[in-house]
């Protein structure tokens, strides 16, 4: 018996009706009802926990909690299972190097097991994690996220530039799947700017005529600066009409400004889980897969539910994951919330706010809550920021925590000190508490931020437990 290829071992014709696209996928849920969609939900929900039973993992987690298989009925059973974050799957790793044991790779017998993909994250709050799929729950992944593109206008005919990492990161890999597989657009795999270099990046998008970009914020933000630094107008010589990007806090104005007034959305996911949420066409928050996708917002201590409209932590159930690696319960550490009310585009599935930070990044300073993530839309209001910022958390002795925001700044202007005490007095206006700020150079925070090399830029260096 010849083991399985990538191919074999997934049907994508299947997987097209079982997660319809396009036109079908507005067809399928617009207005669909809480209990049909709760029933879809149920049904995907069983075949991951039967999968979980089957995992070291998994088993430890639930019986340490003194879970029993039978003690979990359906969905309506969720919150009885505890969640997890990247905290256990790297004790996993430490467990069993240097896979971990939370993939089910090895349940298979021989000759059946499908290929495996690794990948990795990017490492931005610690140490890179694996990142295990089948071949299955990979292209439902990649489907997700084409879906979600075609939901927002990427498709034939654009020429779609992608600024996503690669190397052992995921993220660059998943993104030229899901374009290839499921837009029919050209794709252009740029990567970080260390990867290709910015200018050469901007020459690229000029000759080729890019309609669309995508991936993080601050980077897309960038390569319009450089082009206009090369005599190159972003929306004239570059005809970008679109950004599909992860846009945290960032303004979308200035965003969509920097590319010649273009369209701007937001897209949510992790690593571990694909696309998660995706902004429509009416703008009007991001719409969770939930054919694909069961979230909840929990207590940032606790996980206990909040309300619609409260902050929380994003926990995240795969329910397509029933191959290599389920993904039941997933605690992001990212903050977001339920948007209240109901979708003026009748879309039957939940919106979030989006990515407003990440509750482990979290600073408390006199009480107040502070996500770096979120500073960028107060300092973009004097127009001598720069477009780049850090920020730096410290401890003193009398154990009060403190925040020192560096910014930069044009024209030479890092010794003003009326700029320095504007830009404290902006943020002390949003956030009702005083920081410090220190001004830089434009272009100097680069090698402390990452901006040229890394998928997401480092918003925060925290000093408070060294």
């Amino acid at each position: 018996m010849t083991s399985p290829l990538y191919f074999d071992a997934v049907d994508c014709r299947a997987l097209a009706q079982e997660y319809p696209l396009g036109d079908a996928f507005v067809k399928r849920f617009n207005n669909i009802s809480r209990d049909e969609l709760f029933a879809l939900q149920d049904e995907q929900f069983k075949r991951c926990m039967a999968r979980g039973w089957q995992i070291p993992f998994y088993q430890r987690l639930w019986s340490n909690k003194g879970l029993e298989a039978g003690d979990i009925r359906g969905l309506v059973d969720i919150a009885k299972l505890p969640s997890f974050s990247k905290t256990e799957l790297m004790e996993s790793v430490e467990r069993a190097p240097p896979l971990g044991d939370y993939h089910g790779h090895d349940s298979y017998e021989k000759n059946v097991a499908p290929p495996m993909v690794l990948h990795t994250t990017s490492g931005t709050t610690g140490r890179p994690q694996p990142l295990l799929f089948g071949p299955r729950g990979r292209e439902v992944q990649n489907l997700l996220l084409g879906r979600a593109y075609g939901f927002q206008g990427i498709g034939a005919g654009d020429r779609v530039h992608s600024v996503y990492g690669h190397g052992l990161i995921n993220g660059g890999h998943y993104v030229r799947e899901s374009v290839l597989h499921y837009t029919r657009a050209l794709f252009l795999s740029a990567g970080t700017g260390i990867e290709t270099r910015s200018a050469q990046q901007v020459q690229i998008m000029r000759d080729f005529g890019v309609t669309a970009v995508v991936g993080f914020a601050d980077y897309i933000k960038k390569l319009a600066e450089v082009a206009h630094e090369m005599g190159i107008v972003p929306g004239r010589d570059i005809p970008v009409r679109v950004i599909s990007g992860h846009l945290g806090r960032e303004s979308r104005e200035a965003l969509a400004h920097s590319w010649g007034d273009c369209e701007v959305f937001d897209w949510y996911g992790v690593g571990d889980t694909g696309c998660i949420a995706a902004e429509g066409p009416d703008h009007d928050g991001l719409y969770v897969m939930e054919d694909a996708q069961y979230v909840e917002i929990g207590d940032v201590d606790t996980d206990a539910p909040v309300k619609d409209g409260e902050n929380g932590n994003i926990i995240v159930t795969c329910l397509f994951k029933d191959d290599i690696y389920p993904c039941i319960r997933f605690n992001t550490k990212d903050v977001s919330a339920f948007k209240t009310g109901k979708s003026a585009w009748g879309l039957g599935f939940k919106r979030i706010e989006g990515f407003l930070g990440r509750s482990d990044n979290m600073i408390k300073l006199r009480g107040i809550n502070i996500y770096p993530q979120g500073l960028a839309p107060v300092l973009e209001q004097n127009s001598m920021y720069a477009g780049e910022f850090l920020c730096v958390a410290e401890r003193s002795v009398d154990g009060r925590d403190e925040l020192m925001v560096r910014v930069e700044v044009r024209d030479g202007r890092e010794a003003d000190a009326d700029l320095a005490n504007a830009f404290a007095e902006l943020l002390k206006q949003r956030f009702g508490v005083q920081m410090q700020v220190a001004l830089a150079r434009a272009g100097s925070l680069a090698l402390l931020t990452g901006i040229e090399t890394r998928q997401k830029p480092i918003r925060l260096i925290d000093k408070r437990f060294k």
